[in-house]
């Protein structure tokens, strides 16, 4: 089993920077990926990005440019930094991460609000 915990959200004016912090806990030594999803009111969750155990990191195609994914694997944490803030990014952000077998785990979340 993985625990997954969200920090870092909040209410942002447009333009703005946020940092997104993930710690995971538990059996991190089988994790292949860890990765960041986003669900906004009303729409389907969707994939932000994602970084491998030996580093790799890849974007949904929307996300490229804005959003960074990163990882401290001496912290078993990954951090999503989202600059240039856009009311449409507000949405509750999901740290997930897959494991050697394949099974999926998922956070509480974290609102990200973007509103002047």
């Amino acid at each position: 089993q993985v625990q997954l915990v969200e920090s870092g959200g909040g209410l942002v004016q447009p333009g703005g920077s946020l940092k997104l912090t993930c710690v995971a806990s538990g059996s991190i030594s089988s994790l292949l990926a860890m990765g960041w999803s986003r669900q906004a009111p009303g729409r389907q969750r969707e994939w932000v990005a994602s970084v491998t155990s030996n580093g790799t990191t890849n974007y949904g195609d929307s996300m490229k440019g804005r959003f960074t994914i990163s990882r401290d694997n001496s912290k078993n944490t990954i951090y999503l930094q989202i600059n240039s803030l856009k009311p449409e990014d507000t949405a509750v952000y999901y740290c997930n991460s897959l494991d050697n077998e394949l099974n999926a785990f998922w956070g509480r979340g974290t609102q990200v609000t973007v509103s002047s």
